[in-house]
């Protein structure tokens, strides 16, 4: 049912400062969110946000300021405000559910600026059940047909010093430790430890990053991220420590600009999550669902799977990426003398084709195939890879061909060292070759300071690039895994070739530097993963580094079994097996989880959950019957019930029970397991202990007579 409202709605009295606001409301579906918009009688717009009749934004700016001074912030008169109920359930490709409830309020707030030529300015919001977003929209227009934004002045008042994970606002990397404290005690340039982060630019000492989670006094959680990142820079949040409101931080360009847009454009949404309990906002679709639907038409190249590859040997220095030691600007193989250490040879990859073949895994990633790893890392310079020409020992038809008779796909590898210009002039080539070459995907890198030189990872002309990167690779039937790339932000859904990013702390950290601790994949899901899937790389059996190297002190921070669970908490389409094949061929029994473990799901349930100390899932295979949990903690054991009271009342079910051994510790004894299986059916119950920094991994598979 549709409203129109003009300015005939009432006037009410808000507080003393402001007089006869213009005010309207609206509620959710449920009737349980309740948004208030104003209007200043200085023509100001303002928004605030209730839950269960309950606080949860205090009264928050709206409005954009440009360059030339004629801003979108002030001296607004109200048109008119249309609102509409709708309900869009969805069908994603690939993900966590088979169908997605989109039931929303959609209220669109009209305003005029008589100033500016009586200038029109749209926000639209969109308020769910569990969760607000609100867009501004700069409407086609002869007065304003282009501009500069210099600020945007969205706030977010909140209404009380919660306790939030954060990480350090920064224009170039997302790859921190969380933090958890009170907002009044953010300090984000105070003893940060990421001394192994090389390339960053911090904001201030009050600036985090989004998606942004808090906890409330009332036990509920809230988490403030954004939707729909296109031509538009990335949202960091400035604190205020003493008033608990946060104001957005756009991304610069090197002339201290924000971004450069047309009338007839918009800003990405802006997103408030809402979950009563923490396991409900990992099932909150909100940002997916303000995303617009998919834009590719064909779509069967889009094939979710398992893949090894060519990786963690180099992180761990049992291989190189490089084929010489020697700098060699013009990838002449000539004067190439090979190390010795080169990994991605003929010989080595079709290991990984046969291992992969023989275990039923869909791909195999190859790193370094491509000449320039000699001088890629922090050189600042141009024209350092090609993306069309492999080393002398990577025959490139050779592997193709072979990996094609193991009926093995390939993923091509382009890390461009942040030369991104010289990469966008190699595109074309370089996917023509891909496309050429048996590659289901491509996977991105972006190490390094950006070139253009001025530009950041995260401001509106990476933002671009990235699109461009993605829509390209739809056109050429290609999915893409981005690394070093913007926080997600529900774009998949448009675009379901986008597969996963890395954009946070991944498991390579664990290879060369301090780590993760083992409180980090407890808390990702509830922070980073709200945006989309993420390439966490799991499944490292081998979790001490001393085996390479007996100098080496650096271990994965987590039990055995824990890698296993995060192939059910951790979520992407696209799940690496990471470890080197000869750690798998030692614990095959272990390995049988990744064997059977899927990567699209029907249904996901979260069993419990409190982000920073534990999560228990259970997640249903798509368009099967069988049924995977993954249980992580911190640092603590931990012990607890699972009822199965979530399998098919009519069938029975083999568990197969991957477990910490009782001696079992992240720290000494990680690498201790135990496999139990055992004929289960609905009404049964699973005691499951944890040991410090460990995990379980649980598969139910149906027994067909």
């Amino acid at each position: 049912m549709r409203n129109f409202l003009y300015l005939l709605f009432s006037l009410f009295f808000i507080n003393q400062e402001v007089l006869a606001d213009q005010y309207f409301n609206v509620f959710s579906p449920d009737k349980k969110l309740q948004l208030n918009f104003y209007l200043s009688r200085e023509g100001v717009p303002y928004y605030s946000l209730n839950m269960d009749n309950t606080s949860i934004l205090k009264r928050g700016r709206l409005g954009i300021q440009i360059a030339s001074g004629d801003s979108f912030d002030e001296d607004f008169e109200l048109e008119r405000i249309d609102t509409i109920s709708k309900s869009e359930p969805w069908s994603p490709i690939w993900g966590e559910e088979k169908t997605i409830a989109s039931d929303y309020i959609q209220m669109l707030v009209s305003l005029r600026q008589a100033k500016y030529q009586n200038r029109l300015f749209q926000i639209e919001f969109k308020l769910f059940n569990n969760g607000l977003g609100f867009r501004y929209l700069f409407s086609d227009s002869t007065v304003l047909s282009n501009f500069i934004i210099c600020d945007e002045l969205t706030s977010f008042p909140l209404s009380a010093d919660h306790k939030a994970f954060w990480i350090p606002g920064d224009y170039d990397t997302n790859e921190f430790v969380y933090s958890y404290t009170k907002l009044s005690d953010i300090h984000c340039l105070k003893e940060r430890k990421e001394n192994d982060i090389s390339f960053k630019s911090p904001i201030s000492d009050s600036t985090v990053q989004t998606p942004f989670t808090m906890k409330a006094k009332g036990s509920y959680f809230i988490s403030i991220h954004e939707a729909g990142l296109i031509n538009y820079p990335a949202m960091n949040l400035d604190v205020n420590r003493n008033d608990f409101t946060l104001k957005c931080n756009l991304v610069p360009d090197p002339h201290g600009n924000k971004a450069y847009l047309h009338s007839g454009d918009r800003s990405p949404w802006r997103v408030i999550l809402l979950a009563r309990k923490a396991g409900e906002l990992l099932t909150n679709r909100v940002i997916l669902n303000l995303n617009e639907p998919s834009k590719l038409v064909q779509t069967d190249f889009i094939k979710p799977g398992k893949f090894v590859g060519v990786w963690w040997e180099m992180h761990v220095g049992k291989s190189s990426w490089s084929y010489s030691n020697k700098i060699n600007w013009n990838h002449d193989s000539d004067i190439l003398n090979p190390s010795g250490k080169h990994g991605a040879t003929n010989e080595n990859v079709k290991r990984y084709i046969d291992f992969a073949s023989q275990n039923k895994l869909d791909y195999v990633l190859v790193e370094g195939w491509n000449r320039g790893w000699e001088n890629w890392y922090g050189s600042g310079l141009e024209h350092v890879f090609n993306f069309t020409k492999s080393y002398p020992d990577f025959d490139m038809q050779l592997i193709s061909d072979y990996a094609k008779s193991r009926n093995v796909k390939l993923i091509m590898h382009h890390e461009t060292s942040a030369a991104v210009t010289d990469y966008e002039w190699q595109l074309d080539a370089a996917f023509q070759l891909t496309a050429r070459h048996n590659y289901g995907a491509i996977k991105t890198g972006y190490v390094g300071k950006i070139i253009p030189r001025g530009e950041h990872h995260d401001g509106q002309w990476m933002i671009n690039h990235y699109n461009r990167v993605l829509e390209k690779a739809a056109s050429s039937h290609l999915m893409l895994d981005v690394h070093e790339p913007v926080r997600p932000t529900g774009l998949h859904r448009s675009y379901p070739n986008l597969m996963a990013c890395e954009a946070a702390r991944g498991n390579e950290f664990n290879a060369w530097s301090l780590g993760n601790p083992p409180d980090h994949e407890t808390i990702l899901p509830f922070t980073r993963l709200l945006g989309g899937p993420m390439d966490y790389t799991p499944g490292i059996f081998e979790i001490k580094m001393k085996v390479y190297d007996p100098k080496k002190n650096e271990q994965v921070h987590t039990t055995l079994c824990k890698q296993l669970a995060l192939y059910v908490t951790m979520y992407s389409p696209l799940q690496m097996a990471a470890d080197l094949i000869e750690n798998y061929e030692k614990r095959m029994d272990a390995f049988q989880f990744i064997k059977d473990v899927p990567t699209n799901w029907d249904t996901t349930i979260v069993l419990d959950a409190e982000p920073g100390d534990f999560l228990y899932m259970a997640r249903k295979e798509r368009n099967q019957s069988n049924w995977f949990i993954g249980a992580i903690t911190d640092e603590k054991p931990r012990e607890f019930l699972v009822n199965l009271s979530f399998l098919d009342p009519e069938k029975k079910y083999q568990a197969t029970i991957y477990r910490d051994d009782e001696k079992a510790d992240w720290k000494n004894f990680p690498m201790e397991y135990k496999i139990e299986q055992k004929k289960v059916k609905i009404n049964d119950k699973l005691k499951i202990k944890l040991a410090p920094g460990g995990g379980c991994a649980i598969s139910f598979i149906e027994i067909k007579n």
